[in-house]
């Protein structure tokens, strides 16, 4: 009763948005003006005052609100988008829309349906890129934002309706993005069984065995059992977040390559690749502590190729199940974050209050692989009590090494 409760108060609210009265105050609303609960109050207020309908006011200001959250993901483009709460959630960004829209257009595709479409963002992309689109979206009220956000382009079409039952006649290449957080009975979690999601990947499977260029985003934790033989599989991280694994089939999967790494960061894109002809995970080697100590992306882990960054690399890892490696040397590669080790303590909670207090630190970053420990808890422990005049700096890496835990302090390269 609750969702469709929830469900109800978003269509009302998005009727009210689409007023005349509701579509003309949103244009005048900056969402900076709604950066904060107070700032949004008092817009509230003075929207009051100058004789706005209650309820056209609530709309107005949860969508400004959702355009300020936006901003994130898109820029100064958020402001002249609709979202929806899932919507936003679950949005791809921009620039990695992009490069999904980049593939279809490399594999010659000429007509894309983006099944699970949500509010639209992949869409648009691939509409940019010059492609025909059909977005498809099964819920009403999304289906409308969709609507909105892709009337500028005439080479896009919107259905309502679900992924399994579109018509894909005409249509060469398949873009879909399953849901993922809610499952058959109906339970909001995130879930990482492949036949849990909708569409389940029988479904992608079934598109791709009729001839369909078919590309597919997942979230980063998918296992790899249960990957087909027959998909690319790409992590993507984002400055330094991994935010979603596509699987890409038929003329969309890059001949030779089973997986790889993508790693944005300021400086752009960089990839990490692994033969088809190399799929079997290579143990990778693992020897004593050195000079420097070695993080690599999120991506580099999830996708099992830190084997593959330290041939590129050298160097060795700490444990053969903790992701740190180290190296004699200090190296440069977008594939790992760097730290020149400073000292090693053991992992004892008391000796590293004392550590914290004779050092004067007032700042503390925590990182930690294999140790059953909250980064945020900690520091809260080994700065109690620090006095104010505590200005210095320190970094610690936690780790397990066999049976020991220990703590690395590092400086960042």
């Amino acid at each position: 009763m609750a969702q469709a409760s929830n469900d109800s108060t978003l269509n009302e609210q998005f009727a009210a948005l689409l007023s005349a009265d509701g579509w003309s105050l949103l244009s005048t609303i900056d969402p900076s003006m709604v950066a904060t609960k107070d700032a949004a109050w008092t817009l509230n207020e003075k929207l009051r005052k100058d004789g706005h309908d209650a309820q056209v006011i609530r709309a107005v200001i949860a969508q400004a609100e959702l355009r300020y959250r936006a901003r994130v993901k898109f820029g100064p483009f958020a402001d002249s988008l609709v979202f929806t709460p899932a919507g936003l959630e679950q949005a791809t960004r921009l620039t990695i829309a992009g490069l999904h829209a980049r593939r279809f257009t490399s594999a010659g595709c000429t007509h894309v349906a983006d099944l699970g479409c949500g509010i639209g963002t992949d869409s648009i992309a691939l509409a940019s890129a010059g492609l025909q689109v059909t977005a498809v979206e099964k819920d009403e009220t999304t289906a409308a934002a969709t609507t909105l956000n892709l009337m500028p382009f005439e080479n896009a079409k919107v259905v309502h309706g679900s992924a399994e039952e579109t018509d894909l006649t005409g249509i060469d290449g398949v873009w879909l993005d399953p849901a993922r957080r809610t499952d058959q009975a109906g339970n909001t979690r995130r879930l990482f069984d492949p036949e849990a999601f909708s569409p389940p990947l029988s479904f992608v499977e079934k598109l791709v065995d009729e001839g369909k260029d078919v590309g597919v985003k997942l979230g980063p934790g998918l296992p790899h059992d249960a990957i087909p033989d027959t998909a690319e599989a790409v992590w993507i991280s984002d400055h330094g977040s991994v935010i979603e694994a596509c699987l890409w089939f038929g003329r969309l999967r890059r001949e030779g390559i089973a997986r790889a790494a993508l790693v944005i960061d300021k400086d752009g894109a960089h990839e990490l690749t692994n033969p088809v002809t190399a799929q079997a995970d290579v143990p990778a080697p693992v020897g004593e502590l050195q000079e420097h100590v070695y993080e690599p992306d999120g991506a580099v882990i999830r996708s099992h190729l830190i084997s593959t960054l330290l041939e590129s690399t050298g160097g060795h890892l700490l444990d053969e199940h903790i992701a740190y490696f180290t190296h004699a040397q200090q190296i440069s590669t977008p594939f790992a974050r760097g730290y020149k080790v400073v000292a090693v303590h053991d992992y004892n909670v008391k000796k590293l209050r004392s550590w914290v207090k004779t050092n004067g630190i007032g700042t503390l970053d925590i990182k930690k692989r294999g140790v059953d420990v909250t980064p945020e808890e900690l520091r809260r422990i080994l700065l109690a009590g620090s006095p104010k005049s505590a200005k210095n700096k320190a970094t610690l890496m936690l780790a397990r090494i066999g049976d020991k835990r220990v703590a690395f302090e590092v400086q960042p390269h």
